[in-house]
């Protein structure tokens, strides 16, 4: 082929790369929602568990802590972010314990205030009643509270309202100065922030996370201070910004390792150029697929691994250019080539078939790219990159560094039952090394950093957050049935924390009662002229007008006649949120939450629990639990993958011994792997799994392409040369991701680069065919013999 016809093949190729990925920028969209990697929850504790980590209300809180000022200066910082933020619509409820809760009962709800409040349960709103409250008014407002009482009073002459808000309050609010919350110290202003958008939407948690940040620049002005951000969506957003730095000069090093790497091994600048074509075609068909068969919505966590996994195909190109010899034709090459090249990837493919029988939707959409990359990847080397090389003008096997360096390795004795040593140490080390062997903790899968979780840790406690662990569930046929029975809890609750068994509880029945419960406060309420009488007769000898609560009047005829608030009618109100976060479920099949702060009796509360018809449930167990049906299901695919490859293998080469050759680098490299980790004390994570999956993928590469090599001296140099090119690059990008701060980056990293180091080893001792000289022997240029 001429060089204006590989130019125009190259254009035209490049051109439909960037075709293909013009269309995927306008089309394709990212969701970080975690559930998609999770599997089906099978028991009532998982599916509230996946619930919660959706659409729960802790999945949208944000914990906001100021600093760097005085307390008067943190305060007023502190209203004026709560100010802005409440009047956005980002966010359905913020506070700051400004306000004693106020806000968070609207005027057009006031009215309703008796029905809400338990204070007609036991007591008549009769004369004797309202000329006391009407007293203590009077003395309100002679006393610092005046200014806060005085817009009340002619609508709420007994302060109902100011009752519901102390109510509502947190059990273990924080402390106020200045009509704001700090921290124990006082050197911390705190708010609460409840977003409207999920905790996995990163789009809606990054606008979030902004506004807050602008709230503050805001407030703060020419003043010192500083924000402090924390909770699931300020984790994604930093997490997210936290990669992006990373990847950013990880990528930079890479690239010019990587190029530098490709000139020094092959002194052409074309290589590196060439070499990309393969990995870009892969990438972009692997997300053009998952497109059209996923939708629009690909997992972030699919792209991230897909992209770290597809990294084996960078070694195709490279084994092929590595192959070339002068005056010989790239297509007779890499026809020479093909046959193991195809293997590789057929065994390699079908480890990642398995998952799509997993039962999780992002491993079925990890299997799909990474399985339609590498496909991609060897077809474009073996139908495609040929016709844009050159016929090599030189034979890395005429190299007398290569050929020193081979002839010391042949000089190596070969393992034979050190090899069966090594492995039963290995066993003895992963059979017998004290701890866990399995990590559990679902929030130990989660790339945030463990000092970034021990401060929201520390926040959440200044702030009273309920306990994440325990909750307990009523389970009814609808929401009213539900809000009924959580109502029937309260009083042996109540004795709980009375006792100190418990700090303190939430329920949605707090903010909302039961229907019925409304209707029998309604059934309280004195007719219109009843209440007026009461009214006239409290007022003797009072300094207030007879008019001067003619809107208290018509607030409770609005209550009387009112029908009762059912859940939709809070929507667009603060009350919503701790409503809804409580209320789960609708009219077919509802479950009452009742949060728990303070937890110092389980056992207590558990009886108390089944006694009234409730359950005490362990999200801690119930995570566990989920993430150990997450793991059997991935270690029976990937049992199943093992027996496929090794049947792909076997098919392949039509040999036991060959077989055995080529595989037993690979599993002797999974055991060392996993007893070095465990020596170290390492719990094994999906992450551990999938990197393992990786490094066996290319040290299966690695032993093929040596088996491939025969007993020809020169081809045994070339495979050399590929591999110890493919290793190195490797080498360097895993090496470096080791290097990260974000946890599970540095697992994949540090797994993957032991095992590539393990498996290029072992493949040179165990899988190299006896030595040859000259070119004697098999060539790679000429097609294999049948077995």
């Amino acid at each position: 082929m001429s060089a204006r016809a590989r130019l125009a093949w190259a254009l035209g190729w490049l051109g439909l790369l960037l075709a293909v990925g013009g269309w995927l920028s306008q089309t394709l969209s990212f969701s970080g929602d975690l559930r998609r990697f999770l599997p089906d929850p099978r028991t009532p504790e998982q599916r509230l568990l996946i619930d919660e980590l959706g659409e729960g209300p802790g999945s949208r809180l944000l914990l906001v802590a100021l600093a760097g000022a005085d307390v008067d200066t943190l305060a007023a910082q502190s209203h004026a972010m709560a100010a802005t933020l409440s009047a956005d619509a980002r966010f359905g409820f913020v506070a700051n314990g400004a306000g004693r809760g106020l806000e968070a009962i609207p005027a057009h709800l006031r009215p309703y205030r008796y029905l809400l409040s338990p204070t007609l349960d036991a007591q008549r709103l009769d004369a004797q009643f309202l000329r006391a409250e009407i007293a203590q008014r009077v003395q309100d407002l002679g006393s610092p509270a005046g200014e806060l009482v005085e817009p009340l009073l002619p609508s709420d002459p007994t302060l109902e309202t100011l009752r519901l808000a102390e109510a509502w309050l947190p059990a273990r609010a924080p402390q106020t100065l200045h009509e704001a919350w700090f921290d124990r110290s006082g050197t911390q202003a705190l708010l609460l922030v409840e977003t409207r958008a999920a905790g996995f939407d990163p789009d809606g948690q990054r606008e979030a996370v902004e506004a807050i940040q602008a709230a503050h620049a805001g407030a703060r002005g020419d003043d010192p201070g500083t924000l402090e951000l924390s909770g699931p969506g300020a984790f994604a957003d930093e997490i997210g910004s936290r990669t992006a730095r990373e990847a950013g000069w990880i990528g930079a090093v890479d690239s010019i390792g990587l190029v530098l790497l490709l000139l020094v091994a092959y002194r052409s600048w074309k290589i590196p150029l060439l070499g990309a074509l393969p990995l870009a075609s892969a990438g972009i068909a692997g997300l053009a697929t998952l497109v059209l068969l996923f939708g629009d919505r690909v997992h972030g966590i699919t792209i991230a691994f897909g992209f770290t996994l597809i990294g084996v195909v960078q070694d195709y190109p490279i084994h092929f250019f590595s192959q070339q010899r002068a005056g010989l034709s790239p297509w007779r090459s890499v026809r020479a080539l093909w046959p193991t090249l195809a293997t590789g990837v057929a065994a390699t493919c079908i480890a990642y078939l398995t998952f799509l029988f997993s039962g999780v939707d992002g491993l079925r959409q990890l299997a799909v790219f990474t399985i339609v990359a590498l496909a991609t990847a060897a077809l474009c080397t073996r139908f495609a990159l040929p016709a844009l090389i050159d016929p090599a003008r030189r034979d890395v096997a005429d190299s007398p560094r290569l050929r020193a360096l081979w002839e010391r390795i042949e000089r190596l004795p070969r393992p034979r039952w050190s090899l069966l040593v090594l492995a039963l140490l290995a066993l003895a080390v992963i059979a017998w090394r004290p701890g866990a062997f399995w990590q559990n903790d679902l929030a130990k899968l989660t790339p945030v950093p463990a000092p970034l979780l021990e401060r929201d840790a520390q926040l959440r406690d200044e702030l009273g957050a309920p306990d994440v662990r325990y909750v307990l569930t009523v389970a009814a046929a609808d929401a009213e049935a539900a809000l009924q029975s959580s109502e029937r809890l309260r009083p042996a609750l109540d004795a709980l924390v009375a006792r100190g068994a418990l700090d303190g509880y939430d329920m949605a029945a707090r903010y909302l009662p039961s229907v019925a419960l409304q209707r029998a406060r309604q059934q309280a309420l004195p007719p219109a002229a009843a209440l007026r009488d009461a009214l006239d007769a409290a007022l003797v000898d009072s300094p207030f007008r007879g008019d001067a609560f003619e809107p208290f009047l018509a607030d409770i005829e609005t209550a009387r006649a009112a029908p009762p608030l059912a859940p939709g009618d809070l929507d667009g109100t603060p009350l919503a949120s701790s409503v809804q976060g409580l209320l789960v479920g609708g009219g077919e099949g509802a479950t009452a939450l009742v949060s728990l702060s303070g937890l110092h009796d389980v056992d207590a509360v558990a009886r108390v629990a089944a006694q009234g018809g409730a359950r005490l449930l362990d999200m801690k167990q119930a995570s566990e639990s989920l993430v150990a049906d997450y793991r059997v299901r991935i270690l029976g695919a990937l049992a199943l993958a093992a027996l496929l490859l090794v049947a792909t293998v076997w098919i392949a080469l039509r040999s036991p011994r060959r077989t055995l050759r080529v595989l037993l680098p690979m599993a002797l490299t999974t055991l060392l792997v996993l007893a070095l980790l465990r020596a170290l004390g390492v719990e094994l994570t999906l992450f551990h799994l999938i990197s393992l999956i990786l490094a066996a993928g290319l040290g299966l590469d690695y032993a093929l392409f040596f088996e491939h090599a025969g007993d020809s001296r020169d081809d045994q140099l070339r495979t050399l040369h590929a591999v110890i090119v493919c290793s190195l690059m490797t080498l360097l990008v895993f090496s470096l991701l080791a290097l990260s701060s974000i946890p599970v980056l540095r697992a994949i990293g540090s797994t993957v680069a032991l095992g590539v180091l393990s498996n290029f080893v072992l493949s040179l001792l165990v899988s190299r065919a006896p030595g040859g000289t000259g070119t004697a022997g098999r060539s790679a240029a000429e097609p294999e013999p049948a077995p």
